[in-house]
């Protein structure tokens, strides 16, 4: 059986006693029914893992014994920065929870003029903190050790404008260039993928205008949930670590 991994937020060390915070002890005491004497694995988004041991187990209450740390370190060598406008429904939740198990640092969820999302206030707040919810979860399954982040929603001529050094990349069904003939990225990759009904040809141009190249990922458009992890994947087998 494999062993589950909990995310516990907060500081970890070897030999001592901690109740897991209410998300870990519901998924472990409520979810998994996991008893005293069996074996977890716990992480709090630092960078490596913590061997751990369950001493107390009930509906509310888990309580763990710290093991020994393993630094494992599974995150690609690519710095990967996707700003996505938001989808409809689930397909946002399913973009994040596989761009993360693909290997992405930062998240941005964007408003674009096509974008068919309508949220604000408290609304798109507790969005943002499902999708770190998500993410974590995806970091849970798929072995990181360090969670990505999810950063507020923006308009995205202003996720256009920020200052970076990293190879800003957009899809584009009618681009000259392809993942096989971008240069190698210095300080990573920043990578827009637009809303259902694509971007307008204003912001095609306002990302052209903040040196974002277009690039093609073949002859088909695809579906911005497809779009996403298709790009993500062929960068990291370019540029990261999946062979």
């Amino acid at each position: 059986m494999r062993i589950p991994r909990i995310h516990e937020p907060g500081e970890l060390v070897s030999g001592r006693e901690l109740s897991l915070s209410e998300d870990g002890a519901n998924h472990v005491g409520r979810v998994l029914r996991m008893q005293p004497g069996q074996a977890l694995v716990l992480f709090n988004g630092q960078g490596g893992q913590y061997a751990a041991e369950i001493i107390e187990a009930g509906k509310k209450t888990v309580r763990v014994r710290i093991g020994e740390f393993s630094a494992d370190d599974v995150e690609s060598p690519l710095h990967f920065h996707l700003g996505q406008v938001i989808s409809r429904g689930d397909k946002m939740e399913f973009t994040i929870q596989k761009s993360v198990e693909l290997g992405v640092n930062v998240i941005t969820p964007l408003f674009s003029s096509r974008c068919g999302v309508k949220l604000g206030g408290e609304r798109l707040e507790k969005k943002i903190q499902q999708w770190q919810k998500i993410a974590i979860a995806a970091c849970e399954q798929c072995g990181r050790n360090r969670i990505p982040v999810i950063r507020p929603a923006m308009a995205l001529e202003h996720w256009l404008a920020e200052n970076t050094d990293e190879l800003k990349l957009n899809l584009h069904p009618r681009a000259e260039y392809s993942v096989n003939t971008l240069p190698a990225p210095e300080h990573g990759v920043r990578l827009l993928i637009g809303p259902e009904g694509g971007l307008s040809d204003e912001e095609i141009v306002a990302a052209r205008d903040h040196h974002f190249i277009d690039i093609l990922l073949g002859p088909r458009v695809l579906r911005t949930e497809t779009a996403a992890l298709t790009a993500i994947t062929a960068l990291q087998c370019r540029f990261g670590d999946l062979a």
